[in-house]
């Protein structure tokens, strides 16, 4: 059962040209995922607090 995503934030680091990904957040704090080009239509990636803490310190550690 998917849960019920709100307060969707487009990236910053979005494209022009609608390439781009959104996250919202659960009432049990799990984060969700998907690509704006689906209107909300699409599958949602679903994180943890502690998944989406590691992912998000990954990508700003290999960006740099």
């Amino acid at each position: 059962m998917t849960k019920d995503f709100h307060s969707w934030r487009k990236s910053r680091h979005s494209e022009p040209n609608g390439g781009c990904i959104e996250a919202g957040r659960a009432s049990d704090g799990t984060i969700g995922v998907r690509d704006t080009k689906l209107h909300g239509a699409g599958p949602t990636l679903e994180f943890t607090p502690s998944e989406w803490k590691a992912f998000l310190d990954k990508i700003r550690t290999d960006s740099h």
